[in-house]
């Protein structure tokens, strides 16, 4: 296949979104919501047909699958971002010089966006809703994992497209396999921006190989301290959410922190975990804490591999700390910059690691499960930036455009 040839296609036909008006923009992202929700059985039997290939025991199972109400879910975001503002055309910022041009700094798309995913094919329809609404072209690159269910949502965008007389090349669905990936991120002049989402070893490639500009997003090594001024019926209810809502998302707790002074009350910290099987590794002496009061088979002594692992399962590592210092340097060692969350309530305490933890989200009294575009308001997103150019955190439409200056005289020359 063609790679560069399809690349070249996608680049023209961008050029083609900045013609249509809002009107044509929304009216095709309610179309898609409505045909999703017509139409998913045609998706979601391409989904059995990935689902086929993978045990329901891999963790990734999960993000794999869907089912009418993910659909559902899915149409609503897709709503959401249509009848959200235009990212596109926002005065930044504006003055005149003393010499009289006048200065604005303009919103604009970067272009064409290509995303590198995994097993998640629901990023196939928020990407494209998100690029679509922000005046994009998107190419997308899905894993083999979910490649059927990948066509048919693409085939589904461009018939929606194509009844509307918009051209269905504004978004593209690469083969699954690592040639593509190769052209994708040597596409310069073709692609403007790479997203990559997935694991970390996904996230170091795209950042080692590519040459078109990236924004690192998705590996969440996710982390809860409970303090020695936390509340304990919060904290379990905040430690329960966070690591078993949905196992299988970056936003998952992956290592609990607890102040020393509060190591009697872990047995009730970690109790609803019981009921989704957690394995639990722990440091010495949240070990002793725990023993005889949480099952053997699922309390493992913790090792050097326990710290800094994103699970991505119901699995769980518990640290022991002695002071919030102890707990910060932690987080500094062996976190990604994701998201990160502090039950205390000590406002001093609260204030001072929200200032000093080096996260794109830091939560108080709430779960890291909450880092998310849509729950950020954001209608959805196009994935969580953990790293500090450009953007940081839930990437939503705002975050997918950059700004270009346009100047205005009457006659001037520069001396």
């Amino acid at each position: 296949m063609d790679i560069n040839g399809i690349l070249d296609e996608v680049r023209e036909a961008s050029g083609q979104l900045a013609l249509l008006d809002k009107e044509a923009v929304d009216g095709a992202l309610y179309a898609l919501a409505d045909a999703l929700t017509a139409d998913m059985e045609g998706i979601l039997k391409a989904n059995e047909e990935d689902l086929r290939k993978m045990s329901p025991e891999n963790p990734k199972y999960d993000r794999l699958k869907l089912i009418p109400e993910r659909l559902e879910g899915i149409a609503r975001g897709i709503r959401e971002v249509a009848a959200m503002a235009s990212p596109l055309g926002r005065v930044l910022e504006e003055r005149t010089l003393p010499n009289g041009l006048h200065l604005r700094k303009v919103s604009v798309p970067f272009g064409v966006i290509g995303v590198i995913y995994e097993a998640r094919p629901n990023v196939s329809l928020d990407v494209f809703a998100l690029c679509f609404k922000s005046g994009n072209a998107c190419v997308l690159k899905g894993g083999s994992d979910a490649d059927a269910s990948n066509r048919a949502i693409v085939a589904l965008i461009h018939r929606v497209l194509e009844a509307r007389g918009i051209p269905s090349k504004v978004v593209e669905l690469l083969p699954p396999g690592r040639e593509a990936a190769t052209a994708l991120l040597h596409a310069e002049g073709r692609v403007d921006l790479i997203i990559p989402r997935g694991s970390s070893a996904l996230i170091e490639y795209v950042r080692k190989e590519a040459t078109v500009p990236v924004i690192e997003t998705g590996a969440g090594i996710c982390h809860t301290y409970f303090d020695e001024a936390g509340d304990r019926e919060k904290g379990q209810r905040i430690i329960c959410n966070a690591k078993t809502r949905r196992v299988s998302v970056c936003n998952a707790l992956d290592c609990l922190l607890v102040h020393a002074g509060r190591l009697e009350d872990l047995p009730f910290l970690c109790a609803p975990l019981q009921k989704s099987r957690v394995v639990i590794y722990a440091d010495e002496r949240a070990y002793k804490a725990l023993e005889g009061h949480y099952p053997a088979e699922w309390l493992v002594p913790a090792d050097a591999r326990s710290f800094g692992t994103e699970f991505l399962d119901y699995k769980m590592a518990i640290r022991t700390t002695d002071t919030v210092e102890e707990a910060l340097r932690h987080i500094a060692a062996f976190g990604s910059k994701h998201s990160e969350c502090i039950v205390t309530e000590d406002k001093e305490v609260a204030a001072y690691f929200c200032r000093r933890v080096d996260a794109a989200c830091v939560y108080v009294n709430a779960p890291t499960s909450f880092t998310d575009g849509g729950e950020f308001g954001l209608g959805a997103e196009i994935g969580i930036s953990t790293q500090k150019l450009h953007a940081r955190g839930p990437m939503g439409l705002n975050e997918i455009t950059t700004y270009k200056w346009w100047i205005e005289g009457n006659g001037q020359v520069r001396e």
